[in-house]
């Protein structure tokens, strides 16, 4: 079913000052949530006060947002309703690609048949974690013509790749949970024995990096990318992991580096999905409340709450801003640090 769509076009006048930084001045938008303050670092990264804007809304599930350098635009998943869609300060969010995963005949076996995470390669094309062809498809942004990356290892279909994350040598980490299959683990088409984390090396050849996990979810690489965060949205173990990674860029060894189940005891939104970090290497990481604020060493010190589940997250414009999909919305905030883009 395609969602109503209300996205809000607003027009630039003078200038005023949002979390520290100019920006054109606008006719108000909606605010939603607040920002929770648990430590004075958080006031480094922003304060109590900054607002949450409502950009766009009406989706069913809004997911994995990139920023487009090259285009000055975001574009992010509606993962249910099969769209991927395009947001400019301009002209809002448009549609981008329909259908954004499968393509077929009816069928019954989808849960969620869209695309859902997205990064950009080194040439400037999409990736996209394509649940209905149940793949890592390639995507030119000027055509929009998709193609097939990667559907199996070791000649088994992959259940439903979710999100990934692009190292500078080209390699593509990726993770694969069943979310995108009807029924789950218990689907009859789901060919793999296990919800993997997989590593694409640059000459295409595809290595196994954790084949443990219950629910492999978001995923994102430190600043020197010696190091990699898995998040795993098992309501019975909701943690993220962290990955120290080798010259071959497989794990040495892995930790659990935050816990949030009692964030979930506690009855906050949301389980750990995804996630993005900042120059200075903190980790913004979807899960029970929000948007978790965690320091390298495992601290966390804010939580951005929009009153609703947080699917994902990424910097864009000039690397001070941070988009959040949001459930049936996307937002956006004015933080002091410099993302990665």
């Amino acid at each position: 079913m395609t969602p109503t769509r209300r996205s809000i076009t607003l027009g630039a006048s003078a200038a005023v000052i949002v979390g520290g930084f100019s920006m054109p001045a606008q006719a108000a938008r909606p605010t939603v949530g607040k920002i929770r303050r648990l430590s004075p670092a958080l006031d480094a990264v922003m304060t109590e006060n900054t607002p949450i804007e409502q950009i766009a809304d009406g989706f069913v599930w809004s997911e994995g947002p990139v920023w487009v350098k090259d285009g000055g635009y975001l574009v992010f998943s509606d993962v249910p309703a099969n769209i991927m869609y395009r947001w400019t300060e301009k002209d809002g969010a448009s549609v981008f690609l329909q259908p954004s995963g499968y393509d077929g005949p009816p069928t019954k076996i989808f849960r969620e048949s869209g695309s859902n995470g997205l990064a950009l390669d080194a040439s400037g094309a999409l990736l996209v974690c394509d649940h209905g062809n149940r793949a890592i498809s390639k995507v030119d942004l000027t055509t929009r013509k998709k193609t097939i990356l990667l559907d199996r290892y070791q000649g088994k279909r992959f259940n439903s790749p979710n999100d990934l994350a692009v190292a500078r040598s080209g390699a593509i980490y990726f993770t694969d949970p069943p979310y995108g299959l009807e029924g789950l683990n218990a689907s009859p088409v789901k060919e793999m024995a296990f919800n993997g984390v997989y590593l694409r090396r640059p000459d295409g050849s595809v290595a196994v990096l954790d084949d443990r996990l219950t629910f492999p979810n978001g995923l994102a690489l430190t600043p020197d990318e010696k190091r990699l965060y898995v998040s795993v949205s098992d309501p019975d173990g909701p943690v993220i992991m962290v990955y120290d990674l080798g010259a071959d860029g497989l794990p040495e060894k892995s930790s659990v580096f935050f816990d949030a189940m009692a964030l979930h005891k506690a009855g906050g939104p949301g389980l750990p999905d995804g996630m993005c970090l900042d120059t200075d290497g903190r980790l913004y990481a979807t899960g029970p409340g929000g948007v978790l604020v965690i320091t390298p060493e495992g601290e966390l010190i804010g939580v951005i709450e929009t009153g609703r589940p947080v699917a994902n997250c990424a910097f864009g414009e000039d690397g001070h801003t941070l988009f959040l999909t949001s459930d049936d919305i996307l937002v956006r905030l004015r933080l002091k640090t410099t993302g990665l883009i």
